[in-house]
């Protein structure tokens, strides 16, 4: 991180909401490298050609984000992918080494699990409900089949089931998923019974965006889980928070993944002064 130029960024599309540039910022002013951490919203068409260049010398770009709709189309682009990413098929952060390699990581898993234990949520014989089947769904589906503490069911619904079953029959090849129930309808989800709800779709971003989640289906021993941050209360989190269970968004997953990627880049551990200063900055954005 020595280069006077280096260029860090996430990519994706859309991406002007994203918070990681107030993050990350911060961290490289902390710290007095010459830096900076920028917007790429790119269309699919340009994935190729975005790719071919950070492989060029000249580049100044060292370390990437990569957000919806893009963690498992770059897979494609990554010469070493870690251990995780590698069981997972999808990358939410990228190291460019001097050498111009691309290596893969994905820092959403540990981000959310680390977020979950802050939350002092133990997984261990829970029943959990997810919404969704993107990038983010498939790493923290993928995770909670991995730990120790293994849940006791998970149900996963998603509008269009094909997604899931794609989703399922590719991780399924690399890890057990027998725990993993695939459902037809909100309904099937039982989060009346769930002891976690996870939202990992994009829905509530809007403010007319209605919730798949009826208001009877929430109670007090439930947690709902939005990775949803901004805004900071989803239609989703008012209602349940309404029927007396616990509520999170999805910022200190942010920040967890955040810190890791960053410490990819850095190949550094941050101390807490500097973390404290990376929270903050999103923390003050979402108000």
């Amino acid at each position: 991180m020595e280069d006077s130029q280096a260029t860090y960024g996430i990519i994706g599309y859309p991406v002007s909401h994203s918070l990681s540039p107030l993050m990350h910022n911060a961290a490289f002013k902390a710290l007095k490298v010459d830096a900076s951490y920028k917007l790429f919203p790119l269309r699919e068409e340009e994935l190729d050609s975005f790719f071919a260049k950070l492989k060029e010398k000249a580049s100044p770009i060292f370390g990437l984000n990569v957000t919806v709709p893009y963690k498992e189309r770059v897979v494609k682009y990554i010469d070493n992918l870690s251990p995780l990413a590698q069981k997972i098929m999808a990358v939410n952060t990228i190291v460019i080494t001097p050498e111009r390699s691309i290596i893969g990581y994905n820092t959403d898993a540990p981000g959310f699990m680390a977020h979950l234990t802050e939350l002092k949520f133990n997984f261990a014989d829970k029943r959990i409900a997810i919404l969704g089947a993107g990038g983010s769904a498939r790493a923290i589906l993928a995770t909670l089949c991995l730990i120790p503490e293994r849940p006791q069911s998970i149900k996963i619904y998603n509008r269009t089931g094909s997604r899931t079953e794609v989703l399922l029959n590719d991780l399924g090849e690399r890890i057990d998923m027998s725990m993993v129930e695939p459902v037809s309808s909100v309904e099937d989800l039982n989060v009346e019974l769930a002891d976690l709800l996870i939202n990992t779709t994009s829905l509530g971003l809007k403010d007319d965006d209605d919730s798949l989640i009826e208001a009877e289906m929430f109670h007090p021993d439930l947690l709902v889980y939005d990775l949803i941050y901004n805004p900071k209360e989803t239609k989703l989190l008012k209602m349940a928070k309404r029927k007396g269970a616990k509520v999170a968004n999805g910022l200190g997953m942010l920040y967890y993944q955040g810190i890791l990627s960053f410490q990819h880049w850095a190949n550094m551990e941050l101390d807490q002064k500097i973390k404290k200063k990376m929270r903050d900055a999103i923390e003050k954005a979402v108000i």
